[in-house]
């Protein structure tokens, strides 16, 4: 059986899964927050994250154009994102397990690649492995 060292400590193959589980069990819900890190996910989601696509109204919403200039008044706008960006993961709590639902703080609130592209292999596995 393979094994991955760490210091002390090995890691078995079944060690890690349940380990991982639990990671994708607290970003969908089962924090302390009681909320999910994934947009559009369970009762209780972040609202303002940090994107611009999202935090702007849709075209169908304000036909009109919305200049470069104009995007502020939306990003600093206390009200939910006018779009849900569906299944988008967020950065997550602070170390306190604290979540500040606010665009400005967008080391939580923002989705990026680096933190979406891991869950997504998490769940892929977990999916065929199910």
């Amino acid at each position: 059986m393979q094994v991955v060292p760490c210091g002390q400590f090995t890691a078995s193959p079944a060690l890690l899964r349940q380990v991982a589980k639990r990671q994708v069990d607290y970003i969908l819900g089962d924090n302390p927050m009681k909320m999910s890190y994934m947009v559009g996910y369970g009762s209780r989601f972040p609202q303002r994250i940090h994107h611009r696509g999202s935090s702007v109204p849709s075209v169908v919403d304000h036909p009109a154009r919305i200049g470069c200039k104009e995007g502020s008044r939306y990003f600093l706008s206390p009200n939910p994102n006018p779009n849900l960006l569906i299944g988008a993961v967020v950065g997550g709590p602070n170390v306190t397990d604290d979540f500040p639902d606010s665009r400005p703080y967008f080391q939580l609130t923002e989705p990026t690649t680096y933190i979406n592209a891991p869950l997504l292999g998490l769940l892929s596995y977990f999916s065929a492995h199910a």
